[in-house]
């Protein structure tokens, strides 16, 4: 052992809301269902990590409005519940984890994505994680 303190896994932050919405399978008459999916779908991104990061990474799924209710599950998926703007909610932690580890924000909001990259956070499309459960 080295006797340093290891370092935290890299941070990825998904924009629920964005994420959901970039597939136009219903997701609207069901936004809880919608997003308990996508939280069940990126359990395997936590051990797996994602192209060019590979796991285990800590996977946070950020809610908002309707979705916001909808439970933590086992999986390895921690859900984080957006009291106001879910966009605030994900600046807030990527401000927070800023220089303790590389982050990665999952969106395709361009307002989102211009605010995380001048955090220091990379910023993927919706298309890097799986979007519903097989």
């Amino acid at each position: 052992m080295s006797g340093e303190p290891e370092s935290p896994p890299p941070l990825v932050v998904v924009d629920g809301a964005n994420v959901v919405g970039s597939v136009p399978d219903g997701w609207w008459r069901d936004r809880a269902g919608a997003a308990s999916r996508l939280r069940d779908a990126l359990a395997p991104v936590a051990a797996a990590g994602l192209a060019g990061m590979p796991g285990p990474v800590e996977v946070l799924l950020v809610v908002e409005g309707r979705a916001r209710d909808i439970p933590q599950a086992p999986g390895g998926v921690r859900v984080e519940r957006a009291s106001g703007s879910g966009d605030d909610k994900i600046i807030e932690l990527v401000r927070r984890e800023h220089g303790a580890r590389p982050i990665v924000v999952v969106t395709a909001d361009r307002g989102l994505r211009d605010r995380a990259v001048a955090l220091g956070a990379e910023v993927r499309a919706p298309s890097a994680v799986p979007r519903s459960a097989r």
